[in-house]
């Protein structure tokens, strides 16, 4: 069964468990899917309402794309989980003898970049949804204004988490391209999002009384 199939209370003590999976890579997945889910919601509470009229093609966008990014990370949280058990895996491959120490070497590389893609494809998830709750917060439902406020902080949340997944395998990565390349787009994506959602947060704090 997938992760995001089960109950919650189920997820969650399944994350509390001794199992080293899944973990945070995961949790930041599902962050970022329920931050998207609240930018969805806050579209359909604005759609339809009259007052809001001008706002309704800016929120129909937010809606769709708000649902697309949240299918994608709900597939993240159980990516997340499988690339991490991959690396388990290869560590598990034999090694007694100089073609099995090479294959077992290149599953672990393949396994390793494998496991810093998926937060990576996180962290630029998350990233894409900045857009999509700055419009929820400045131009959605006013009633809504605690819900996106809560997506901007998930998003921060999300983002952080998924940047210390990727950043945690670098070291045991022997291609210094790769790992650069990773590196230097967490450092741009990570920064980028602290920014937004601080600005956000100036926007909430006055508006929320």
């Amino acid at each position: 069964m997938k992760l995001v199939e089960l109950l919650t209370r189920e997820f969650v003590e399944k994350v509390a468990s001794e199992a080293p999976a899944p973990g945070g890579g995961s949790v930041s997945a599902l962050a970022g899917a329920l931050a998207a889910a609240l930018c969805a919601m806050v579209a359909r509470l604005t759609l339809g309402k009259e007052k809001y009229r001008d706002t309704w093609q800016e929120m129909e966008q937010v809606r769709d794309s708000a649902d697309a990014l949240m299918r994608r990370l709900l597939e993240l949280v159980d990516e997340d989980t499988a690339a991490y058990n991959q690396v388990l895996s290869a560590f598990k491959l034999p090694r007694d003898n100089d073609a099995q120490k090479t294959a077992r070497h290149a599953a672990i590389r393949s396994a390793t970049q494998k496991a810093t893609a998926v937060p990576m494809e996180t962290l630029r998830s998350v990233t894409e949804l900045l857009s999509m709750t700055e419009a929820a917060v400045e131009k959605g439902n006013p009633n809504c204004l605690s819900d996106a406020g809560v997506a901007a902080h998930l998003i921060r949340a999300a983002a952080s988490g998924a940047a210390y997944n990727v950043r945690i395998n670098l070291p045991a990565l022997d291609d210094q391209r790769f790992s650069t390349q990773m590196k230097s787009e967490t450092a741009e994506l990570l920064s980028r999002v602290m920014s937004a959602v601080a600005k956000l947060q100036e926007t909430l704090n006055k508006r929320l009384r």
